[in-house]
């Protein structure tokens, strides 16, 4: 079997899709996007096409290593997503040729089903009582939320006092029966997280993300050392190399690499197994669409440690499109109490509907991230 083209879609709300088709009929899907980047990543995927048209696509550890071992450079965002959504398809492409979910040809299953949340609040926070209280009522025992909009690398402890007043309130509401993970997105500094982590300590918040940037894992693990609250670390590193001061400097006690990003499922197994062996828990992130989200089932299905799993329903990105609007009502994804079913159908578990994609590739996007300034000019994190 040989690999003949590799098809790239851009659809709404943010998504790029990948197919790729074989000299036997069979084809699989990837979803190599980099937020805000992916035109770039669709430039990445046909410059890898000259490596991948005519290899055999059930060699994808060799085809992993090859792609990032050739050319000198690697790692990366642009790269290793590139890669992981090559090598989402390639693992779909292996199952149904098998006719077995990809988790099968992993070692098999050690769960049917996973935790799940949803996102609150939106890139600034409001609403999230009310967010949070229809939650409960669909059955979800977990929310996650931003904490805070700019905040400067040191703040008024003002902006503190209204952040901790607004995540006590929604504790209050929805009482300790939900879980309520806070994701500080890298937008505060080490100087302020210190405080605000103590602050919130009283909230008995599920897990704090991104309490620094990723790149400030020393800044990381002091913070680790100094508050009992579960810090996760993860979404914006792109390989188990970049995991390597994470585990060695006890910098999280959950780690959330994202599929879409972190060079696939051959490399997240990888990375899960890895953190197990530091007694370190796996969230996989995907604020992305439905194709991510089915490879990162296939991890969560496999990997001992990973408890929760993101997904995008309902987010405040997904304007004009949703998570279910790609795939096949019959071939989905299953919710349930809070829980996502791991999909048992071969490859990935889901199907595309590929006639949906190709209208809206038509409309295509050109998401971006916003740009947010200081009340001094400043560019701020967002």
């Amino acid at each position: 079997m040989k690999i003949t083209a590799l098809t790239t879609y851009l659809v709404p709300p943010r998504w790029l899709f990948l197919k790729i088709q074989t000299d036997e009929g069979l084809t699989g899907w990837g979803e190599p996007v980099l937020e805000g980047h992916a035109e770039t990543l669709a430039a990445k995927i046909e410059e890898f096409s000259d490596f991948l048209i005519g290899r055999n696509p059930l060699h994808i550890e060799e085809i992993w290593q090859s792609l990032y071992r050739n050319g000198c450079y690697r790692g990366g965002p642009v790269l290793m997503s590139a890669i992981s959504g090559i090598d989402m398809a390639l693992w779909d492409i292996k199952g149904r040729y098998h006719d077995a979910p990809v988790y099968s040809l992993l070692g098999g299953p050690v769960r049917d089903k996973i935790k799940t949340y949803c996102w609150i609040g939106g890139d600034r926070p409001e609403e999230l009582v009310d967010q949070a209280l229809e939650l409960q009522k669909q059955g979800y025992s977990a929310a996650k939320m931003n904490v805070c909009a700019e905040l400067q690398i040191v703040d008024s402890l003002a902006k503190i006092d209204r952040i901790v007043a607004q995540l006590g309130e929604l504790r209050d509401a929805v009482g300790r029966e939900m879980d309520l993970a806070f994701d500080f997105h890298g937008r505060v500094h080490a100087p302020m997280a210190k405080i605000l982590l103590q602050e919130l300590e009283p909230l008995r918040p599920y897990f704090v993300e991104d309490a620094v940037v990723s790149t400030q894992v020393e800044a990381m693990s002091e913070l680790a050392r100094s508050t009992s609250i579960p810090l996760v670390i993860g979404e914006r590193l792109y390989s188990r190399y970049d995991f390597k001061q994470v585990f060695e400097r006890r910098a999280a006690s959950i780690v959330n690499p994202d599929t879409a990003h972190v060079g696939g499922i051959s490399e997240m197994v990888r990375i899960g197994a890895w953190a197990e062996a530091y007694d370190v828990a796996l969230a996989p992130h995907c604020p992305l669409g439905p194709i991510a989200l089915a490879a990162c089932l296939q991890v969560d299905a496999t990997c001992h440690n990973a408890f929760i799993q993101e997904q995008s329903l309902g987010i405040h990105y997904n304007q004009g499109s949703d998570l279910l609007d790609y795939v096949s009502a019959e071939a989905g994804f299953s919710y349930g109490n809070g829980y996502l079913a791991i999909p048992e159908r071969p490859g990935l578990g889901i199907e595309v509907n590929e006639a949906v994609v190709e209208k809206m590739a038509r409309k295509g996007h050109r998401w971006r991230a916003p740009v947010w300034r200081h009340d001094d000019g400043s560019i701020s994190e967002w």
